[in-house]
């Protein structure tokens, strides 16, 4: 190690260390609490607890089953049973903007017809999907990846009421495999296996559909008597929905899971769409859009 590397090596080892006392004495924000806050102690005695008898900490609840969200990850129980009303409309925000890209990129059907017509009539342009993307090598290493992407995508959504996870960050997982392939493989590929834009705006649809009706179901059993209301997770002293199950499959279920289930769907097919959206080859819209101006 030459004289300089050893300078710029002791340099660094000095600015850590000064960082460190920096943030030790809190000059560059506030420094963490060594003890948990009112709300985050709330959180952590009910979310997995139906039966716990905290009645010196907290003498006005005298049910401590009216709090529970049936899971053992805090994320997953603030966003789909404390506060789920908020994610529900964080949902429809993001449904709205995938319609909107669509909107944008209009001319996607057409952009198909035009590469149809060149696989047809131009023999010497080879547009296969067999002859789309990079090496073999890679191609092979995607299609197995894509399964597996797949796989665990499914497994973060499906656990997300007992682990860190969830629907968002199962379908962003999700929504890896098509783009790793759109990279590897072409566009063309991710297509040809039936990922396409109207089939990705079904099932996207058909996710937030079925948040919906998870939403509203406990308000229309409800609405024979007692007191309904919207996004009931599990039973409640003062409500006449039983709930749903509490239990599955071993796990603890309630209905955060079939909402993580529902978002893995979403979440996965609209970013799909986006990802199929962009990577339209820009040759086509060139053509189309002179050829709308030359009809101007």
């Amino acid at each position: 190690m030459g004289t300089r590397e050893k300078i710029l090596l002791a340099l660094i080892i000095i600015s850590l260390a000064l960082l460190a006392v920096i943030l030790s004495f809190g000059a560059l924000g506030a420094v963490p609490l060594k003890t948990i806050r009112p709300l985050g102690s709330f959180y952590l005695y009910f979310m997995a607890n139906n039966n716990i008898m905290i009645q010196e900490i907290y003498p006005s609840i005298t049910k401590p089953s009216d709090f529970w969200a049936a899971s053992t990850e805090g994320v997953t129980a603030i966003l789909w049973d404390y506060r789920g009303l908020d994610t529900l409309f964080e949902t429809s925000v993001f449904f709205f903007a995938i319609i909107g890209s669509v909107s944008v990129f209009r001319y996607y059907s057409a952009s198909l017809e035009e590469k149809n017509k060149k696989n047809t009539n131009n023999s010497s342009i080879n547009t296969k999907t067999s002859d789309q993307g990079l090496s073999l090598i890679v191609k092979l290493i995607t299609r197995i990846n894509f399964v597996v992407i797949i796989a665990v995508s499914a497994s973060i959504a499906f656990h997300g009421q007992l682990t860190p996870g969830g629907g968002f960050q199962g379908g962003a997982t999700l929504a890896v495999a098509p783009l790793l392939a759109i990279a590897a493989l072409s566009r063309y590929f991710v297509e040809d296996v039936g990922l396409k834009k109207n089939t990705m705006l079904t099932i996207r649809t058909l996710g937030l559909l079925i948040i919906g009706l998870l939403a509203l179901a406990p308000l229309i059993m409800g609405l024979v008597g007692g007191n309904p209301y919207i996004m009931e997770n599990q039973p409640k002293s003062w409500a006449m929905f039983i709930g749903f199950p509490s239990f599955g499959l071993g796990v603890l279920l309630g209905s955060l899971a079939f909402y993580n289930m529902a978002e893995l769907l979403a979440v996965g097919a609209g970013f799909t769409v986006v990802f199929l959206l962009l990577t339209l080859p820009e040759e086509f819209f060139k053509k189309i859009l002179s050829r709308e101006v030359g009809e101007q």
